[in-house]
């Protein structure tokens, strides 16, 4: 008889619902605190924000699967993902009591520490659940026991992720493959539990909590056997596809009527992730276009004077989805080519003149590019554009580069704080701006766009490949 086991699985959306419930109670809690520490009388006023931040925090929590199971999701991941909401939560706070005109009726230190209070004490009320979920696994308590059937790369590295993060309270019961072990060949698995009967056997008696089949997309007729052999227990099933050999860019489980299906290329833009990347963009831009507006009619002046031409430099560049935009910087060369025989600035090269060397070096030509983002055609944070010629000389000669263009092009990139900026000389260099780049679609979150902007100031503006 299976003990004290399975106890998260069984009551997960009960325990799913007391986190909704702690996390609505710390909200009124945090608030109410906070107007008592600074002598402001609780009143109906602060009552509104109170039920619509509870209310965006089930809305946008749900959107970003924040309740999901402990046992699929590191304590970092999480905190990362609460952040994030309660930045949505804010936002969206703020945005309603500016267009209401509301804003002067509230004590503004109130709200202030309001806003950091209840991201504290909901962290805290994550690890201190997580500790004693820990502490009830090690006496034996809420563990789980999982078997991985085929024994391959994917079932090495997904029994590595198991032994790594104890913290789930999945207990790794083995390989289970037919063939033997020499037949395997794969470093890193020495041994193997039993083959297919086997663990059908261990989990008819419970012995085994959990099955993860890793076999092959093309053993498509055996994982269908298996599947109907385990239907006659009652152990928990998952099929753990090699989504890796699919090239997958921000992929996604969706349903399309009564079909599953998943996205292999996508926009990591959706729903209310697109609206806030878009007021990202907007504040950021805004804000950084007052403080530079004097400067910026100062360069032009400068540009004007120096040398004949014009102010502006356009380049038609590809925008999203391959849509061709013109792109504005400030003129730092006497031609403006923007044609087949366009050549990339070179060290030493003789087209740029002395002010716009000193502008490409501290990365100011690049400052018309915020009335781009306003125009939306560009973001703050994104891979940066290159030139049309460009584009269609590396599509060919670069894998996967023109998926890059999924999202607008941006003024800073992750390839860029990490030093891939500049010259693109030979095929490697292109080929890891490109690596960037895709790395940031994959991951993007609005932390992540945040964490980019301030590295730019660092590292962005200035570098050895900066010419």
């Amino acid at each position: 008889m299976k003990t004290h086991r399975g106890l998260i699985k069984q009551h997960q959306s009960k325990l799913s619902m007391l986190h909704r419930v702690s996390d609505v109670a710390i909200i009124f809690g945090s608030l109410a605190l906070s107007c008592l520490f600074y002598g402001a009388a609780w009143e109906k006023i602060y009552t509104l924000p109170a039920i619509v931040a509870a209310a965006l925090m089930v809305i946008f929590s749900a959107q970003n699967d924040l309740y999901r199971s402990w046992r699929v999701f590191g304590i970092f991941k999480e905190l990362m993902q609460l952040y994030a909401v309660w930045a949505y939560v804010v936002t969206g706070l703020l945005l309603l009591g500016f267009m209401l005109k509301t804003t002067e009726e509230y004590s503004r230190l109130a709200i202030s520490t309001w806003f950091l209070l209840a991201p504290f004490f909901m962290t805290m009320s994550r690890f201190l659940s997580r500790n004693l979920l820990y502490s009830l696994r090690n006496k034996g308590w809420n563990s789980r026991t999982a078997a991985i059937v085929c024994a391959n790369q994917q079932a090495l590295q997904f029994a590595n992720t198991l032994n790594d993060a104890r913290w789930m309270g999945v207990k790794f019961a083995g390989f289970y493959d037919d063939r033997e072990l020499s037949r395997i060949n794969v470093e890193g698995i020495c041994e193997i539990s039993g083959n297919l009967d086997d663990v059908i056997q261990k989990a008819r008696s419970g012995q085994i909590d959990s099955v993860y089949i890793t076999m092959p997309l093309k053993a498509e007729e055996r994982t269908q056997k298996l599947i109907a052999r385990l239907a006659d227990t009652t152990v928990s099933l998952y099929y753990v596809p090699d989504f890796y050999s699919l090239d997958i860019l921000h992929g996604s489980w969706m349903t399309i009527g009564d079909s599953s299906v998943i996205s292999i290329f996508e926009n990591p833009y959706h729903g209310v992730d697109g609206w806030l990347k878009r007021l990202e963009d907007i504040v950021l831009a805004s804000c950084v276009l007052t403080v530079v507006a004097i400067p910026m009619l100062i360069i032009a002046a400068a540009i004007k004077i120096t040398s004949p031409g014009p102010v502006i430099f356009k380049q038609r560049r590809y925008g999203i989805d391959g849509r061709e935009i013109e792109v504005w910087k400030f003129r730092s060369m006497t031609v403006c080519e923007d044609d087949a025989s366009l050549q990339q600035a070179q060290r030493c090269d003789v087209r740029i003149t002395p002010l716009g060397a000193f502008l490409r070096r501290t990365s100011l030509d690049e400052l018309p590019q915020f009335l781009n983002v306003l125009r939306g055609e560009m973001s703050i944070v994104g891979p940066r554009p290159h030139a049309v010629i460009h584009n269609e000389l590396y599509r060919g000669e670069i894998h996967r580069y023109m998926l890059r263009h999924k999202v607008k092009p941006g003024i800073t990139g992750w390839a860029q704080v990490n030093g891939w900026r500049g010259e693109t000389d030979t095929l490697d260099k292109m080929q890891k701006r490109v690596d960037y780049d895709l790395e940031y679609i994959r991951n993007w979150s609005l932390f992540f766009d945040i964490k980019i902007f301030v590295m730019t100031f660092f590292k962005g503006f200035v570098g050895k490949n900066v010419y």
